[in-house]
């Protein structure tokens, strides 16, 4: 039963992701290459989209999930274009506890909220009630984007996707003003109550509006309460 539902929702992912590459093919359609961060990297999904649609100037992917990150140094083979990195993002520099879920792609530096019955029903469903510890605590890096890009020499970044389960706005903050610096922002916002998150869709979305950005396109993803956003930069001419 769990890897029937696993393949169906991989499927339905993979139609959604077709509908925002779309997008994003429009949206970049004038550029020979492009520049990106791929924030919550997982194994390799989506910048095995990036290199298949588009040609990469330069491309940083954080994963902090140790486990996770394997699997995604096997798939994507690093080069001088496209950069690994084994840790993640936030509102500040140093460590910080990372809940690794038996369900990794649920994994976060938020905690799951073992009460909330959308939890109860996805875990369950997957058959991973009663299989012991559903998250071992580990330590991290996480760095901001700030540093990170003034320590990087990046001049340009056209895309940044963000996919953090519930933890995208402290990455968010982490950019301070270089958000500016960015053509269009992809993330992933949780609904529901399964993981534990300090902020809601709307201080995201001032965020990025009084920062020069604009709601440019948003789909429900299939059997989840979770919706993709793309703001683009109100006065990007590509």
């Amino acid at each position: 039963m769990r890897n029937i539902i696993k393949f169906c929702l991989s499927l339905f992912d993979y139609l959604t992701e077709k509908k925002i590459f779309n997008q994003l093919k429009r949206f970049f359609s004038n550029k020979k290459t492009i520049s990106l961060i791929d924030i919550g990297a997982y194994k390799g999904e989506y910048i095995s989209g990036i290199i298949k649609n588009f040609k990469i100037s330069k491309a940083y992917c954080f994963e902090p999930n140790p486990k996770v990150f394997k699997i995604l140094d096997k798939k994507i083979s690093p080069n001088e274009k496209i950069k690994l990195l084994n840790y993640g993002a936030s509102n500040y520099s140093g460590n910080i506890l990372f809940n690794e879920n038996i369900e990794s792609s649920s994994s976060s530096i938020n905690e799951l909220n073992e009460d909330s019955n959308y939890y109860k029903k996805k875990f369950f469903l997957l058959n991973f009630l009663g299989k012991g510890d559903v998250t071992k605590k580990i330590e991290i890096k996480v760095v901001t984007l700030d540093e990170f890009i003034i320590e990087n020499n990046i001049n340009e970044l056209d895309l940044l996707k963000i996919d953090t389960e519930g933890y995208e706005y402290q990455v968010l903050l982490g950019l301070k003003d270089k958000i500016r610096m960015i053509n269009l922002i992809h993330f992933e916002h949780h609904f529901d109550d399964m993981i534990v998150k300090a902020y809601k869709l709307t201080d995201i979305h001032n965020l990025l509006t009084m920062n020069g950005f604009k709601k440019h396109f948003k789909i429900k993803m299939k059997f989840r309460k979770s919706f993709e956003y793309l703001y683009i930069k109100k006065n990007y001419i590509s």
